[in-house]
C-alpha cells in the first residue's frame, strides 16, 4: 500500500508538470502511526485499520471516483481510474478484515471501538473539510480537468459517511450511528454548510 501511495504522488506530480506547474511542495511533518497504548494488540490494530481503510480510504474512493467522472482528458481519466483501483483495494482490506473478525469481537471490545469511533469520525471530518473548501471550482478550465466543486465534494463526503461508512460499521456490530451523532454534537466542524444548507444530522 505504501508503494502504491508513493506511485500516486509521482503520477500526480507528472500531471502538475504537464499542466505547466512545478511539482514541488514542502513536505508536512507526518504524525506517527498511533500505537494506542491504552488498548490490547487486537483493538489497536482494529482502530488503525478502521481509521485508515474503513474511514479515510472509503472517502477517498468516493471523491476520486467523482473526480474521474468529471475529468475531461482521457489520459487524466485513465490515471484517476488507476489511482481509484488502488484506493478501492486499500478500503476493501479494512472492510474485509473487520467483517472477518466481527463475529469474534466481545461486547466490551465493540463498545470500546464505538468510543474510539467518536474520535476517529471527528478527526476524519476535520481533516476532509479542511481540504474541501466551501466554494465552487475555481474556473471552467479547472473543472474540465477534474478540480472538484467544493460544495459538491462536501455533500459527497457527508453522504459517504452517512450512507456507506456508518451502515457498514453498524453491520459489523459497532455502534457507528451513535458515534457519528456524538461526533456531530461535539465536532468544531458541525456548523459546516452543505451546498448552502445546514449540515444534516444522522437520523
Amino acid at each position: 500500500m505504501v508503494a502504491e501511495e508513493w506511485r500516486h504522488a509521482d503520477r500526480c506530480a507528472a500531471v502538475v508538470e504537464v499542466l505547466g506547474g512545478e511539482p514541488v511542495v514542502a513536505l508536512p511533518s507526518l504524525p506517527a502511526v498511533p500505537e494506542h497504548e491504552d488498548a490490547d494488540p487486537l483493538e489497536a490494530v482494529l482502530r488503525n485499520v478502521i481509521s485508515v481503510s474503513c474511514l479515510s480510504e472509503t472517502v477517498a474512493v468516493a471523491l476520486i471516483d467523482a473526480e474521474r467522472r468529471s475529468a475531461g482528458p482521457p489520459a487524466l481519466q485513465r490515471l484517476l481510474a488507476e489511482i481509484l483501483a488502488d484506493e478501492v483495494g486499500h478500503a476493501r482490506f479494512g472492510w474485509r478484515l473487520l467483517e472477518e473478525l466481527a463475529p469474534s469481537l466481545s461486547p466490551t471490545l465493540r463498545e470500546r471501538l464505538g468510543d474510539y469511533l467518536v474520535i476517529a469520525l471527528d478527526e476524519l471530518a476535520t481533516h476532509e473539510l479542511s481540504h474541501l473548501p466551501a466554494r465552487a471550482s475555481p474556473s471552467a478550465a479547472a473543472e474540465a480537468i477534474g478540480v472538484c466543486d467544493g460544495h459538491a465534494a462536501r455533500r459527497l463526503f457527508f453522504a459517504t459517511v452517512q450512507e456507506v461508512i456508518v451502515p457498514g460499521l453498524q453491520a459489523s456490530g459497532l455502534p457507528a450511528l451513535s458515534a457519528w451523532r456524538a461526533a456531530q454534537a461535539t465536532g468544531t466542524w458541525a456548523g459546516a454548510m452543505r451546498g448552502g444548507r445546514p449540515l444534516a444530522r444522522a437520523s
